[in-house]
């Protein structure tokens, strides 16, 4: 039977599949045939290869039926503490000035969120983010704000920059080329997502930023919307590589509205991935750009993929354990 409300759907649906935009929804994916395949929870993925040891202290608080969101802070802190993690709090490649300063959010299943960014001499970041958002009426604190609230609430000030990393530091000025390049070998943030028993999702992110980057710069790890989104009712997302083109995108909230549209996690990286590389395609960043995205569903549905080969993620749950998984890509690196 015609009706004005069925022929306005129908018109903006056409609209949307003619621009070529990818449009998924629950009625097309029953037709489709094709089932959602629920997997058991509790569930945890992170990025990259420290994403490992990552998702096993999270599984520790998940296993024993534990909030997503004490997984996703404690499970990230892993990497934070560890020295030789190059892209991740202490440890972390400095600042053309010498200076490390670290990014990081998080958010919970009710949607409160808390970040910061610019932040010097506190290792843990994820923990102060949390404290933003349980304590504070505020989303993010940035910078000296930052620092002085950490030290309010008890965090030490500690020397981030390694021996290592700074003499790392002292082999870049010799040539002093500022070039943030996100590739296979320079793996940067850990982005983490869970699902845990009571079906609840949290995600965390965070990160010591691109190496040698200008002093003050702040990538997409912090922000909510672009190196993280979730939704409880859908699903949530987080990113890894040049933060500019994530923030460029909101590639993370992108996904998380992908899926609610019914698109399973790996159709709705990929499809994220395959606007950023439309909007950069005459960006001079294009010839090195490399992201990668990460999914987690509302059915405990993992996914990710990115522009270009090597990234990859870790999956833990009850059933197959900690393992890591290759994504799917657009481009091989030259």
């Amino acid at each position: 039977m015609f009706s004005r409300r069925n022929f306005l759907k129908k018109s903006a649906l056409t609209s949307l599949l003619g621009a070529g935009s990818l449009i998924w929804n629950q009625d097309a994916l029953a037709k489709s045939g094709r089932k959602r395949k629920k997997r058991a929870r509790p569930i945890v993925i992170s990025t990259w290869n420290h994403g490992m040891a990552a998702n096993e202290e999270a599984w520790k608080t998940l296993s024993a039926g534990g909030a997503a969101l004490d997984a996703v802070e404690k499970g990230v802190m892993v990497p934070e503490s560890d020295p030789n993690v190059r892209s991740v709090g202490y440890g972390g490649f400095p600042d053309r000035d010498g200076n490390v300063t670290l990014d990081a959010c998080i958010m919970d299943h009710h949607s409160n969120c808390g970040s910061v960014a610019f932040l010097q001499h506190i290792k843990n970041p994820i923990a102060v983010a949390r404290k933003v958002m349980e304590e504070t009426p505020h989303v993010m604190l940035v910078g000296e704000g930052a620092y002085r609230f950490a030290r309010e609430k008890g965090f030490p000030h500690e020397n981030l920059l390694t021996e290592k990393a700074r003499r790392d530091w002292e082999k870049w000025k010799e040539k002093s080329k500022y070039q943030p390049v996100i590739n296979i070998e320079n793996h940067d943030t850990i982005g983490m997502l869970a699902l845990d028993a009571q079906g609840n999702l949290s995600g965390s992110c965070t990160t010591s930023g691109a190496a040698w980057k200008l002093h003050g710069r702040v990538g997409d790890s912090p922000i909510i919307g672009a190196g993280l989104f979730v939704d409880n009712e859908v699903g949530g997302a987080c990113a890894t590589g040049l933060g500019e083109a994530v923030i460029r995108t909101a590639a993370s909230t992108i996904v998380v509205e992908l899926m609610r549209q019914g698109m399973h996690p790996n159709e709705a990286c990929c499809e994220a991935v395959d606007r950023i590389i439309r909007k950069h395609k005459n960006h001079p960043d294009m010839p090195h750009l490399q992201v990668g995205i990460l999914a987690l569903n509302k059915d405990g549905e993992a996914g990710g993929f990115s522009i270009r080969s090597g990234f990859n993620y870790a999956v833990c749950d009850a059933e197959e354990k900690n393992r890591m998984v290759d994504a799917g890509y657009r481009m091989k690196w030259n």
